[in-house]
């Protein structure tokens, strides 16, 4: 076998080995996400990231969104203030309810 012939299957192996290292880092971004934001479900991301990498990247999305909906600081999704602003429509409406009955 020629010396270049060697060099260039050297080569294509490590853009190979390269290109799966590259995918499985890309694939791993939401459990990265959860895991510092301190996700309650950071374990079931990660093991989701595993099955969307052999479904091809079908749920990949979904995951991203699952890390991100949560904050470490408001919960799910509420903007600062809003809890306020839910409890107050809520006794409203309990007061309502209260009122009708």
């Amino acid at each position: 076998m020629p010396v270049l012939d060697t060099v260039a299957l050297v080569i294509l192996i490590v853009m190979i080995l390269l290109v799966v290292y590259g995918l499985i880092a890309i694939w791993g971004i939401p459990y990265e996400i959860a895991k510092s934001r301190n996700h309650p479900h950071q374990d079931a991301i990660g093991a989701a990231t595993w099955v969307s990498l052999f479904t091809l990247g079908v749920l990949w999305p979904f995951l991203w969104i699952w890390a991100m909906a949560y904050r470490p600081d408001r919960g799910w999704g509420l903007m600062p203030g809003e809890q306020d602003r839910v409890a107050n429509i809520e006794r409203r409406l309990k007061a309502l309810e209260q009122g009708e009955a």
